[in-house]
């Protein structure tokens, strides 16, 4: 991985959409803070599409979709994309999997989670499992004692056994059927909202990232940034960003955000109101 800050101007100049993960990448020790979410909106004031790409369920989803400065949020690491129409008002919903079978799903998930929870001390649901669609979150570090790594691979290798697809967040262990990831539904976004194939677009596109379940991103697009604290993380990446930022989680966000806004001459700081007289 290479500093940021050699990240030439001119990569940065003919970007046109940002995708980001959320939990520890625009969040910092987990709390969105008004530097990133500020972020967020210069960006999209900018002219560029700006969407989430987050292990994050689809209740909270479906918030960040109408009510966040986004285009839409691809959610449960790969299971479906939000969008909010506001010309209809309406939120458009893309699931990868039909109701019937995602139900079905459900009932399965409950019972591995159960066997998790008993085979693992320590571990527990995630606290926003009650909202998810298609998947299971194992918490392991963010409303619980954080666990070593060997209860982490442990939790990784029950789902594997039941014929999962697992990943590891920086907070979570997710786990669902099927084979799809972020990178698959980020294709099939840009496809049915934007008409754009996503080979011939991704040379104007940045991912940024923190985690081991954020890896299909970061070995897929040339501008691939992981924050600071990605660090953490590197014995378990199949594939590393390209750069890093300085700062860690929002901070990291932002100063991205910061680079791209100078190569469009467009401030990233608030206006000041000129005095009265001055």
């Amino acid at each position: 991985m290479r500093s940021f800050s050699r990240c030439p101007d001119a990569a940065l100049k003919r970007l046109r959409f940002v995708f980001t993960d959320i939990d520890d990448t625009l969040t910092s020790e987990g709390r969105l803070t008004a530097e990133a979410y500020l972020a967020l909106e210069r960006l999209t004031r900018a002219g560029l599409t700006v969407v989430p790409i987050t292990g994050r369920p689809a209740g909270w989803c479906d918030h960040i979709a109408r009510f966040w400065p986004v285009d839409g949020v691809v959610g449960e690491n790969g299971a479906f994309w939000f969008r909010y129409d506001r010309s209809a008002r309406r939120l458009v919903k893309r699931f990868l999997v039909d109701n019937a079978e995602r139900a079905a799903n459900r009932k399965r998930l409950e019972r591995i989670g159960e066997a998790i929870l008993a085979a693992v001390p320590g571990t527990a649901l995630a606290s926003d499992q009650l909202y998810r669609e298609a998947d299971i979150a194992i918490d392991f570090c963010e409303d619980v004692k954080p666990l070593d790594e060997a209860s982490v691979d442990r939790i990784v290798a029950l789902m594997e056994a039941e014929g999962m697809t697992a990943k590891v967040s920086s907070i979570h262990v997710n786990g669902w059927f099927g084979k799809y990831d972020k990178l698959g539904m980020t294709r099939i976004f840009m496809r049915e909202v934007y008409g754009l194939d996503l080979d011939e677009a991704r040379s104007r596109c940045a991912f940024l990232g923190d985690s081991p379940n954020d890896a299909p991103m970061f070995g897929y697009f040339p501008l691939s940034i992981g924050v600071a604290n990605i660090c953490a993380f590197l014995s378990r990446l199949s594939a590393a960003p390209a750069y890093v930022t300085r700062g860690g989680g929002g901070q990291g966000f932002a100063e991205f955000a910061r680079r791209v806004l100078r190569t469009r001459k467009v401030s990233s700081a608030p206006k000041k109101k000129k005095r009265a007289g001055g």
